[in-house]
């Protein structure tokens, strides 16, 4: 891996966090305005007073070529209650900028990334993949959910108007918030022209997850067949500290990983047609579920999008034919996958509880294992949750409705319980594993590091 200076001075894994963060925000932001405008008991006055409708209708219409001196029989009922309508669409207008500041931070930080040529695995450096993946899922995420809110163009054009008829001239920032409305109103077509440059440095962070969900996504059998999560499989080994080589990626949700490979490869989906593990992992992600988490109760229908998108290029038909096929498979089969694995984990969750409560000292070495089962066991209780609203038309319906969930969120709630009542264990365990193992291994590695360079 070579990581030059100029990476460093360009604080990039800081302006990741910080503009995750920052995008976040902005997404919260946009789905409450969402909310409020869909929402009859919520929807802001100005939209929904009689006398305001003609003045909405004209916006909406010529938007965002607004004649607002010389149609003002369509724009009175503005100019009698002007302060009024600023108050009212300041918030919204101003929330809309921020989307704008968002995208271009987002854009500089994306090209200076590309420019750095950095180094993106998963595996060996996971913070800084994993916030980079995760900007591009937040900064698309924040686009999608301004395209779904509808009133948007008469929000920010009846702030214009009472800014006019106030000032006498147009907020500076409409012309280029406008744009942008004009430019999203195709959201997907716009991010894949925007993500075409990005194609390498996505898709090599994407690569890096080969190492990590194929082996995330199995069926229950393997699972069961491995003794996944007990203690009591192998005795001997039962004080040996549990560790890997992807220590945080087992942990990883599943939700997280599928968003990055589905909108990642939405937005670069050049390398499905060039790379043949593209397509296996964008394949194995499509046939896991039917819908992905936008935001809070915000979903994207995963195979309609893609297919509609990729149904606009020519040369794609294969593509969309995969599609068409994980989609029917997991309709045939993604209910009982799930059902199986929830029947194995609320086993191995009761059995993983019995063996801490009786011996809760095994809590510093085998720390991993709880990590991983309320890991797991998050993944397949919001996977539900996403599917039972909108399950699919099949012949088991049965799949998608578990009268035992309770017992799952028992054992969840247990672990986490033992987590923090011998939070004190884990640290001393710890502490003194960084003292007595690690300072050693360090200590080798340092000494082959200087032997190394001598030589």
């Amino acid at each position: 891996m070579t990581i030059t200076i100029m990476d460093y001075q360009q604080k990039l894994a800081e302006k990741l966090t910080i503009l995750n963060e920052r995008g976040n925000g902005v997404l919260i932001r946009m789905n409450y305005i969402k909310k409020t405008c869909g929402d009859p008991k919520l929807r802001p006055s100005i939209l929904t007073d009689k006398a305001m409708e003609p003045a909405v209708k004209y916006i909406n219409k010529k938007f965002p070529n607004v004649d607002y001196r010389g149609n003002s029989q369509h724009l009175t009922s503005i100019q009698k209650q002007k302060s009024h309508v600023m108050a009212a669409t300041t918030t919204y207008f101003e929330s809309f900028l921020d989307v704008i500041e968002f995208r271009d931070h987002v854009y500089e930080l994306l090209n200076t990334i590309d420019a750095c040529q950095c180094f993106f695995n998963i595996s060996i450096n996971f913070d800084f993949t994993k916030n980079y993946l995760d900007l591009i899922i937040t900064y698309t995420s924040v686009i999608i959910m301004l395209s779904r809110i509808d009133d948007k163009k008469a929000l920010v054009g009846m702030y214009n108007c009472s800014h006019e008829m106030t000032n006498g001239s147009s907020d500076p920032s409409y012309p280029r918030l406008a744009q942008m409305f004009i430019e999203y109103e195709h959201p997907w077509k716009k991010l894949t022209e925007e993500f075409g440059p990005h194609t390498r440095s996505v898709t090599a962070a994407l690569l890096s997850l080969n190492m990590v969900y194929p082996r995330r996504n199995l069926p229950a059998e393997q699972w069961r067949s491995a003794q996944l999560l007990s203690l009591l499989s192998a005795p001997a080994a039962m004080l040996d500290p549990a560790c890997c080589d992807t220590m945080a990626c087992e942990y990883l949700s599943m939700e997280v990983m599928e968003r990055w490979i589905i909108i990642g490869f939405l937005l670069c989906h050049s390398s499905l047609n060039t790379h043949a593990p593209s397509q296996d992992l964008w394949k194995m992600a499509l046939r896991s579920g039917l819908y992905l988490t936008l935001t809070r109760d915000e979903l994207l229908n995963i195979h309609k999008v893609t297919e509609d998108l990729f149904d606009s290029f020519k040369g794609y038909g294969k593509r969309i034919a995969d599609i068409k096929e994980c989609r029917e498979y997991v309709i045939a089969n993604s209910g009982a996958i799930h059902r199986e694995r929830r029947h194995f984990l609320r086993g191995a969750l009761k059995e993983l509880t019995k063996v801490l409560e009786d011996e809760p000292g095994l809590l510093g070495p085998k720390a991993l294992f709880v990590f991983m089962a309320l890991s797991f066991s998050r993944d397949e209780v919001l996977w539900l949750t996403r599917h039972s609203e909108n399950m699919p038309k099949n012949k088991s319906p049965e799949d998608f409705v578990d009268n035992q969930m309770a017992e799952l969120l028992f054992y969840m709630e247990k672990l986490r319980g033992l987590m923090t009542k011998y939070s004190h264990v884990l640290q001393r365990y710890h502490v003194q594993y960084l003292a007595q193992f690690d300072a050693l291994v360090l200590n080798d590695t340092m000494q082959v590091m200087y032997a190394c360079l001598r030589w």
